[in-house]
Order: structure tokens, then C-alpha cells, then sequence
């Protein structure tokens, strides 16, 4: 009888009970997995030490990511014999790739060059046995399609882009698993849209894995980080999630996104991209040293610094980010240059404002 309900089975034929199952499998195993996480660590000593940077003061354990990385594979696991399995396996890999290298981090030093080689081969195997990859620039500045190996090369740089903005980002409770949680949310709903269910299979799980981490995240006394490990394999995945996006609607004309996908996708990723390229800004023109050296110029260290609370703080970055994204759909019939200054200048804008109030009625 099992066999033949599983022979028979489709997830097309049961989204929503399928979608559901995923995420609360994801949130379960999460959830039950940080308590020994936390145990584990403490037991251990393996404590995150505050330093100048820090904007905590007590120690705390830094390997959230064991949690995610450890729900996402159980769900996966499962899961795959409905799936996409060739996808499912490369994804794994992947992560496992980057999970072991973020630990590696967290739990002693893992110098930039092969942090930087593994997130190269991780991506290089989405892209090569996939065909995943951003085919052309949508005509932006007038440039449409690629080369097959300048392909390959630039969407090489936009894993490493968004892994490494949003390694950057994860400096305020909950601000991180927040801004992921949002954005994979909005990928299920696209990847739904465009009838691919493993891609929004894995978006759901990631939100359900997530939620559950940001439940011991806002915790005062059992508070876990995220972590490098947590912080690679969460970009990685949003990474794979907007080049999935990008392709889908590329070579799809039919496609609602097919000249919009490359604005929609940097609208869900603008806050760890933007200020990613604040910072480097900063950095380099400003201060003239290398952008790589740790200071506290973020936007969220900005936020704390004017008074706000870190839940404030995130509850602002988080939601003027979701208002950005909705601006972002409802522009879609313009042409997508234009999409992307409007974008830059409405954004910036926006993050702008609760500044301004602090300014106006705080002062």
C-alpha cells in the first residue's frame, strides 16, 4: 500500500499540504537541533569573545549554522525521491562544501583565500552541471546576451557577491534571518509561479529553518549567532535562489519577469547589496584603506548608533526592505533601466527616513 501511495504521489497534485509539510519539517528539526547546539557549545567553551566590533557583551555561541545547515539536508534527504534529484544532490553539495568550511571558521581561522576557493567550486558546480546561469544582462546599458565563458565569469561573481554581502550583513540580532527569511519567502512565491516546485521547495524549507533560528536569535538567555557557517550556507542558497530567477525568466519570453528579473531580484537582496557597496565605498574613496578591514560603518551599526534598539533596528531594515520589494512588482511595466535608477534612488531614500526622524523629533 506504501509503495503504491508513493509510486502515485505528486506534490503538483498537493502544493500547499507538500509546501506546509517542508516547512514545518524544517522548523522542527531546527528547532530541536539548537538546544544541543547551545548545550554543545557552552559545555565546550566554543563562545563567541566580544570585541570592539561586537555590539553584544556577553559571550555567545556562534554555530547556528549547524542547525540550518542540518535541517536543510534532513528535508532535502526526503524529499529528493519527488524532486528534481540531479538539482537536489548539486545544491547538497554545495552546501556541505561551504558548511564545513564556515565551521572551520567559526571554530578556528580560515584565511580568505579558501573561503573564497570554496565558495568558487560550490557555485562552479551549480553552474557547470546545472546550466544555471545569468545568460545576459537583460539590455541593461544596451547588453543583451553573453558569451557562454563571460557567463559563466559574471555569475561566478554574483555568487560570491551576494555570499559575501550577506556574511556582511549579519551584525544585529535577528537582522540577517530576517532579511533571508523575507527573501526566500518572495523566491517560494516566484518559483511557484513558475511551476518549479524543487526550487520552492527548498525556498520553504529555508524559511522554516530560519524562523526557527530566529526564535533562539531574539533570546536573551538562549541566544545562538548565525555564524560564518550559517551566514555562507543562507547565501549561498539566496544566491542560487536569484540566479534560478534570473535564468528562469531569461529564457522564458512568456515570462511576466522575462526584461524585469535582474531589478526584481536586486530589490530582494538591496539592503545587503547596497550596503555592501556603501561600506566599500567608505572604505576605499573615503578612508582609503583596504574594503576588507572590519569597521563599523554598516547601516545597521548606524541604526544602533542613533539610538535604536537592535529589534528596532531590524524590525526598520527588515521592513523598509519588504516595502522596497513591493515597490519593486508594481514597476515591472517599466523599462528596466529605468527600473533600476528608480530603484536606487526610492531605496536609498527609504532608508533614509528613520534618520530623519530621529533627527526631527529626538534632537
Amino acid at each position: 500500500m506504501i509503495e503504491t501511495l508513493l509510486e502515485n504521489f505528486s506534490p503538483e497534485n498537493h502544493l500547499t499540504l507538500w509546501l506546509i509539510a517542508a516547512f514545518a519539517l524544517a522548523f522542527l528539526i531546527a528547532f530541536q537541533t539548537f538546544p544541543t547546539i547551545l548545550y554543545v557549545a557552552k559545555k565546550k567553551h566554543l563562545m563567541d569573545e566580544p570585541d570592539s566590533r561586537s555590539l553584544h557583551s556577553n559571550k555567545t555561541p556562534t554555530l547556528g549554522g549547524i542547525g540550518v545547515y542540518f535541517s536543510i539536508i534532513v528535508v532535502m534527504t526526503i524529499v529528493g525521491a519527488f524532486l528534481n534529484t540531479k538539482v537536489l544532490l548539486l545544491v547538497m553539495g554545495g552546501l556541505t562544501i561551504l558548511f564545513f568550511l564556515g565551521l572551520k571558521d567559526d571554530l578556528t581561522v580560515l584565511s580568505a583565500r579558501n573561503k573564497l576557493g570554496g565558495q568558487l567550486l560550490a557555485a562552479l558546480l551549480l553552474i557547470v552541471f546545472t546550466d544555471t546561469r545569468i545568460i545576459g544582462f537583460s539590455n541593461i546599458l544596451d547588453i543583451d546576451t553573453l558569451p557562454y565563458w563571460l557567463s559563466i565569469g559574471f555569475t561566478l561573481f554574483v555568487y560570491l557577491l551576494i555570499i559575501n554581502a550577506y556574511n556582511l550583513i549579519d551584525g544585529v540580532d535577528g537582522l540577517a534571518g530576517t532579511i533571508a527569511f523575507s527573501a526566500s519567502a518572495i523566491f517560494a512565491y516566484l518559483f511557484i509561479k513558475a511551476h518549479d516546485i524543487s526550487l520552492a521547495t527548498i525556498s520553504i524549507a529555508i524559511c522554516g529553518a530560519l524562523l526557527a533560528f530566529l526564535r533562539f536569535n531574539f533570546s536573551n538567555k538562549r541566544k545562538i549567532f548565525m555564524g560564518d557557517t550559517g551566514s555562507m550556507i543562507v547565501g549561498f542558497l539566496l544566491a542560487f535562489f536569484t540566479i534560478s530567477f534570473i535564468n528562469m525568466a531569461q529564457v522564458d519570453e512568456t515570462s511576466n519577469y522575462y526584461k524585469a528579473s535582474p531589478a526584481l531580484a536586486f530589490a530582494l537582496l538591496f539592503y545587503p547589496l547596497i550596503d555592501t557597496l556603501r561600506i566599500f565605498f567608505i572604505r576605499i574613496v573615503i578612508h582609503r584603506r583596504s574594503p576588507f578591514k572590519a569597521d563599523k560603518n554598516h547601516i545597521h551599526h548606524r541604526f544602533i548608533s542613533s539610538g535604536y534598539s537592535h529589534l528596532m533596528t531590524t524590525v526598520l531594515i527588515s521592513s523598509i526592505n519588504v516595502i522596497i520589494v513591493v515597490i519593486a512588482f508594481s514597476l515591472l511595466h517599466l523599462e528596466l533601466n529605468t527600473q533600476i535608477i528608480c530603484l536606487l534612488v526610492y531605496g536609498s531614500l527609504l532608508y533614509l527616513i528613520p534618520f530623519l526622524i530621529k533627527r526631527l523629533f529626538y534632537s
